[in-house]
């Protein structure tokens, strides 16, 4: 497999209808042609079920559904990048916070919901396959760590696994294969990632896939998500990378990483009232554990560290990263959850852009310097 230089662009849809432009040395450009001229060759795209509330209004984020990303795998696949297909199995966000069953699947029980995930993977290959843009890989699941489509295929807690319970593992295992089995049915090629949080926590990682690989379908690549103010430091990666290689014997791929460039408010680009936005990313007291500033230097410094520590895996199973999200520039409308998205997952607003200081553009759509770090990544 060619070394991954990947990013997610899955936002970058709803960016242009909003008017978000992009810029090279003072130049607009496609964002794409931009990605491509810095040797960025693989984009990785999200899909939700349907992110849209029962009247049809969107849920945001970039609204996520088969459209969408069928638009944006085309123009990617035109730029002769690879495409990783994340599939979340939710309607909106799906993460180690929560896992919500699709309002089309609510109600279903264990057997329902394993037929469900098989449909739903293998129509939806079938038809990026049939628009011309099958993807290179596929996701099964976002960000796992504490299962899927929850209440049945979360993890066992500690109550659980003491009264030795452990049908939570079972039941994860059942979901995730049948997401696997239905890739694989339309092309055995594909590339299977499986995608955890918290990449600096060892000790889960070998939980999570021992008993995974105890009960589940064979897969490609271990997908871990490294953010610095959530994560813990460099070395913690390392040592979980350099760990996992050796004993499960599977490529890495760092699948989401981020660094901040700038803690400057963005408030003026997204003109919304104070109550109406999220704000950063981080908050302070994470940014004062950083061991990098969040400057443009700072985030260059990270990402050479990075790059390194992925290089040193043993075995050469260090195969890439995608950087998440690094067009998301403050543009008015562009927010995390609009109030539908907000009743689906219960959880509380505002909404606006909570992530633009963490990008490779500045808040004006000019590509960082950071970009050249990708360019000179393993130039041939």
């Amino acid at each position: 497999m060619d070394y991954i230089k990947g990013v997610d662009i899955s936002t970058l849809h709803e960016i242009e209808e909003c008017g978000g432009k992009y810029y090279d040395h003072g130049k607009q450009g496609d964002l794409l042609d931009i990605l491509a001229s810095y040797d960025v060759n693989y984009v990785r795209l999200r899909l939700w079920n349907d992110p849209y509330s029962a009247d049809g209004k969107p849920y945001g984020a970039g609204t996520n559904d088969i459209a969408v990303t069928t638009e944006l795998a085309k123009r990617a696949i035109d730029h002769k990048m690879g495409f990783l297909l994340d599939l979340h199995y939710s309607d909106f966000w799906a993460d180690p916070g929560k896992q919500i069953i699709p309002k089309a699947w609510k109600g279903y029980g264990i057997e329902e919901l394993e037929k469900a995930v098989y449909d739903f993977t293998l129509n939806t290959v079938l038809a990026l396959k049939g628009a011309g843009c099958e993807p290179t890989m596929v996701q099964v699941g976002n960000e796992i760590t504490n299962g899927l489509l929850w209440p049945y295929g979360r993890k066992p807690d500690d109550e659980e696994r003491a009264r030795g319970d452990l049908s939570g593992f079972d039941n994860m295992a059942r979901f995730i294969s049948a997401g696997i089995r239905a890739v694989r049915e339309v092309n055995p090629d594909i590339k299977i990632m499986i995608h955890l949080d918290n990449g600096g926590n060892n000790a889960m990682y070998r939980d999570w896939f021992d008993h995974y690989i105890e009960r589940g379908e064979d897969f490609d690549i271990i997908g871990l998500s490294y953010y610095p103010f959530w994560h813990g430091d460099f070395s913690m990666l390392k040592n979980n990378m350099d760990d996992i290689a050796q004993r499960y014997g599977k490529d890495l791929v760092v699948a989401e990483v981020s660094m901040g460039f700038t803690m400057e408010d963005y408030a003026a680009y997204e003109n919304l009232a104070p109550n109406e936005r999220k704000g950063y990313a981080t908050r302070q007291e994470l940014v004062d554990k950083l061991d990098y500033p969040m400057t443009v230097d700072g985030q260059m410094a990270f990402l050479r560290d990075l790059f390194e520590i992925i290089d040193e895996v043993p075995g050469n199973k260090g195969k890439g990263f995608f950087y998440w999200e690094p067009g998301w520039i403050p543009v008015p409308k562009s927010e995390w959850a609009t109030p539908e998205a907000l009743e689906y997952t219960g959880e509380k607003g505002p909404g606006g852009n909570e992530w633009a200081n963490q990008a490779l553009f500045d808040y004006d759509g000019n590509a960082l310097k950071s970009f050249e770090l990708i360019r000179d990544l393993h130039a041939k």
